[in-house]
């Protein structure tokens, strides 16, 4: 995968998910604390340097806070310096969700879990090798699984 993959993706819509878990907003309310109610439900960010895997590199894999869908792997997570978790890839090319977000006068790739469309963050084209991509993820957005 690389940026031209990912503004495909974009523009002409991302893969099927291998699942879907769709809530009320009631029940999502139920279910998440009102911080992660607003990173993941409401597309908020968390403030940088504080998330709970900002600067853990456990090895494992890192799932969607919402649905548990598996998202990232930890041997892609590198240390980007941005104060949010960075990841190279995807653990698989239907687990993401990618839409183009213009809000604040910038214009970025919104990343979501493809099956419950949870706010993950937003994908860079600045990343290392091989992909060159930086997944910047909100740490209240995803659960590290052992």
């Amino acid at each position: 995968m690389n940026w031209n993959d990912v503004l495909d993706y974009a523009s002409k819509g991302s893969p099927e998910p291998p699942r879907r878990v769709e809530k009320t907003e009631e029940e999502w309310k139920g279910l998440l604390s009102p911080e992660e109610y607003f990173v993941t439900r409401q597309k908020g960010t968390e403030r940088a340097f504080v998330g709970e895997y900002c600067h853990r590199h456990d090895p494992g894999l890192y799932a969607c806070r919402c649905c548990g869908t598996p998202l990232f792997d930890s041997t892609v997570k590198f240390e980007s310096g941005t104060g949010w978790p960075s990841f190279t890839e995807p653990v698989s090319q239907d687990a993401i969700k990618y839409e183009m977000d213009t809000s604040y006068g910038m214009r970025r790739v919104e990343v979501m879990c493809n099956v419950c469309d949870c706010h993950l963050g937003h994908v860079f084209p600045d990343g290392p090798p091989p992909s060159g991509l930086r997944f910047c993820v909100n740490s209240i957005s995803i659960l590290k699984q052992d």
